[in-house]
């Protein structure tokens, strides 16, 4: 597969501008802790030098741990409880750096997480910073790129000025208030797993913020 990296895009993309969604919903930094194990990759490549396919490796790393305890963890499940994960977007469950073209492809490691988790009546979430206006277009993606989703949470206007790691935190607590336990949250940034109500979290790689 040929590299190809984040910085170097193309000049045009298809029916609507992957890098102009991205730009509409970059994350803000916070420093709320997190009571959840958080499992990250061992990346061992400079940041600079991250190239598609170095990438990949690594978030296969991440999700080659998780899936042995969503395995664990759904046959465990207990009567009545209704599982969840809970899945960013950008960089997690697509591939929002390395996907010039719209729809975005999906992150093949993520997907395959998700899709086993489905099959067995797991429900998927999708908590986003970007905002409620490409709700939509995000949707449509999620669905195109191989995504059955459970609730697609999306910034408000006033959610633009908040906190993001808070505003992810509150969107998972009205996922629990629906009556699921969040068995795994999934993302790229701190922001995406500060704030805990989830058993666990896995944290793919972003290269010190290379990656949205």
């Amino acid at each position: 597969m040929t590299n190809r990296r984040p910085w170097l895009r193309r000049a045009s993309v298809t029916a609507v501008s992957a890098a102009a969604l991205v730009a509409l919903a970059a994350p803000a930094e916070a420093a709320a802790p997190s009571a959840a194990p958080t499992f990250r990759a061992a990346t061992t490549a400079a940041a600079a030098d991250v190239d598609y396919d170095t990438w990949q490796r690594d978030c296969q790393a991440v999700m080659d741990q998780a899936l042995p305890y969503l395995k664990q963890r759904i046959a465990d499940t207990r009567p009545g409880e209704k599982p969840a994960i809970v899945l960013d977007i950008d960089n997690t469950a697509l591939e929002t750096d390395f996907g010039f073209s719209y729809p975005q492809p999906a992150n093949k490691p993520v997907l395959e997480a998700a899709a086993y988790a489905q099959e067995r009546g797991v429900a998927v979430f999708f908590v986003t910073a970007r905002p409620g206006i490409i709700h939509a277009p995000t949707a449509y993606n999620l669905d195109q790129a191989g995504y059955e989703s459970a609730g697609l949470y999306v910034r408000g206007f006033f959610d633009l000025f908040r906190n993001v790691a808070e505003y992810k935190t509150a969107q998972r607590v009205d996922i629990e208030s629906k009556g699921y336990t969040i068995i795994a949250n999934i993302g790229n940034s701190a922001t995406d797993l500060l704030g805990g109500h989830a058993e666990k979290t896995y944290k793919l790689p972003d290269y010190d913020g290379r990656l949205s």
